[in-house]
């Protein structure tokens, strides 16, 4: 039997005027922050095996495969404001 978890992740950023959302052939949303310079932020798995340790992303091959074919959705939305 398996359980269903939601994860909401909001991020609130300040970033330079000449940062723009474009779309990927795909249409994909992504951000244009320089010339030849785009970022997609998404999830990334963060492990440790101490709680209250240093938290890392080295994970192997397998175990992201494994929590990749978990994702049932992916959403992120980007939205740009005058500050």
């Amino acid at each position: 039997m398996s359980k269903k978890l939601a994860v909401t992740i909001t991020l609130n950023m300040d970033v330079p005027d000449h940062w723009e959302v474009v779309s990927t052939s795909e249409g994909a949303d992504v951000l244009k922050v320089g010339e030849n310079q785009f970022l997609d932020l998404t999830f990334e798995p963060m492990v440790t095996a101490d709680i209250e340790g240093e938290w890392t992303n080295s994970v192997t091959d397998e175990f992201i495969s494994a929590l990749f074919e978990m994702v049932e959705t992916e959403e992120v939305a980007y939205e740009l404001a005058a500050g």
